[in-house]
């Protein structure tokens, strides 16, 4: 299977808080739409210092991690992230990995949004179909 991206937004789920609280208006909603690559050898979202900075992401701790060329690493972990793929949605910490430029979607985020990669296609898609209705039960 060749490399998959997807297009998903990322919010800052506090900003919504003070949006309802009057503190910012609707616009003011720390947001970015990137291209992840969908890595379903990885567990978590990981995003760019540069985009938790934009985001206003809070550093929650650390955490070791081993990756891709074996090495283990030590990597930011971040407050929560709202991850929206069109219309499904689930906030999640993110790694922030050091001098990384890619933002990389593993399979929590995936898993949590319940989708899957078709291997046919090389696209993202829900796991159980895409009706509107995927989250009830």
């Amino acid at each position: 299977m060749g490399t998959v991206h997807t297009e998903i937004t990322l919010k800052n789920p506090k900003d919504e808080t003070r949006v309802e609280s009057g503190l910012i208006k609707p616009e003011e909603i720390r947001t970015a739409t990137v291209s992840a690559l969908v890595d379903t050898g990885a567990m978590s979202l990981v995003i760019t210092e540069e985009l938790r900075q934009k985001l206003g992401l809070a550093i929650k701790g650390e955490r070791s991690t081993l990756i891709a060329d074996g090495r283990r690493i030590i990597c930011k972990k971040t407050e929560g992230v709202e991850i929206h793929w069109k219309n499904r949605d689930t906030t999640l910490p993110a790694l922030v990995v050091p001098g990384n430029k890619k933002i990389l979607m593993g399979v929590i985020p995936l898993e949590a949004m319940d989708l899957m990669v078709n291997p046919v296609t090389q696209e993202v898609v829900g796991a159980h179909g895409d009706r509107e209705e995927w989250l009830v039960l």
